[in-house]
């Protein structure tokens, strides 16, 4: 994801972190330094706010983990202000699988409030739950109330939080995995009425949430209907398998030439056939716009991309492109580029098999 800078890679996951996440940690420290001035407490602030990330990023690590015991791999995890991302490969296939997977994170959590729990109990080190704020009160207790408040609002029944996936993995046990989406989504929404409504006379913070739930519900089902009517089809029957491509030491002003004389947003890079990364218009136009047409692409395609292998099913294709809200996928066939898939062409096609059903 753009503006984010490696901090790590633990068991063969990398860890990312949002340049705007140092925001947040500012503010808290800000927030923790105007209690009492004082830079013992500022420092304070900042230790809270990276324990409550860490509980964030073992959250999502139980979600990558469990994955992998299913043989799905996890892409890299985010650290964002509102939160955590583990970019999973793909969604189990299978209903116990995803619910499995959507509650291991949750149990991470569950797992640190005991532990602390015990800790304070132990210790004697207990202060009124009504006493605590984000500036006040032990910074352990604290800390096991955020945790708590992390169990309560990911397992919401609503999409995109784990409880929505959690409910769609129990429906989908007996009925259809279409009909639990959207049972699941119907869900959401009512609880972002609900939301909403409380949000308008007592808290605005849950308009924002209302938000979220709604548009997550909305884009669940209208991704479940688009992998349905694509399952079962091999991307080799889809793909695009005449394209422009460029190589690492082609220089900018080449991309322009090409983004020009077509249709083409983001290129594949190559060498030796080997698929190095992509370029995407966008870095394209920053680049160009700070005058550096002679630099070569190398230095700006994004090397993390997607790709996809020519025997998958396009469903898996539907999904990569969700997550990583690109315009075109790679195919690749034993390591080499063989085509490429784009939103445009997959619609395309999505409107052709509407048209010879009807």
């Amino acid at each position: 994801m753009k503006w984010s800078v490696k901090i790590g890679k633990f068991v063969g996951i990398d860890v990312y972190m949002h340049l705007t996440f140092l925001m947040l940690i500012g503010w808290v420290a800000l927030l923790h330094w105007q209690r009492d001035q004082s830079v013992g407490s500022a420092l304070v602030g900042v230790l809270f706010i990276l324990a409550i990330f860490l509980c964030v990023v073992l959250h999502e690590f139980g979600h990558a983990l469990m994955a992998r015991r299913y043989g799905i791999a996890t892409r890299d995890i985010i650290l964002l202000p509102i939160g955590g991302v583990a970019r999973l490969e793909k969604i189990p296939s299978q209903p116990i699988q995803e619910f499995w997977v959507a509650l291991a994170g949750p149990a991470v959590n569950i797992v640190i409030a005991a532990a602390l729990f015990v800790w304070l109990q132990a210790t004697a080190s207990w202060e009124p739950l009504q006493g605590l704020t984000v500036t006040a009160g032990p910074l352990l207790e604290r800390l096991m109330a955020v945790n708590l408040f992390m169990i309560a609002f990911n397992m919401i029944p609503a999409f995109p939080m784990d409880g929505g996936r959690v409910l769609r993995a129990a429906l989908a046990t007996r009925l259809s995995y279409g009909r639990a989406t959207r049972i699941a989504a119907s869900t959401g929404r009512s609880i972002a009425v609900l939301f909403g409504l409380i949000g308008l006379f007592y808290n605005p913070f849950l308009l924002f949430i209302a938000v979220f739930v709604w548009l997550g519900a909305t884009q669940e089902v209208a991704l479940t209907r688009i992998k349905a009517a694509v399952g079962g089809i091999p991307v080799h029957q889809v793909m695009i398998d005449e394209f422009k491509s460029l190589s690492a030491d082609d220089s900018l002003q080449r991309a322009a030439d090409l983004t020009l004389t077509g249709t083409q947003k983001d290129f594949p890079v190559v060498s030796d056939g080997i698929l190095e990364g992509v370029l995407r218009q966008t870095d394209l136009f920053e680049a160009l716009s700070r005058h550096d047409v002679q630099k070569a692409v190398a230095s700006i395609i994004r090397k993390d991309t997607f790709s996809v292998e020519s025997t998958e099913m396009l469903d898996t294709v539907v999904t990569k492109l969700n997550e990583c809200r690109c315009d075109l996928l790679p195919v690749t066939r034993k390591g080499k580029l063989v085509g490429v898939v784009t939103m445009d062409n997959l619609g395309a096609f999505m409107r052709l098999r509407e048209a010879a059903a009807n």
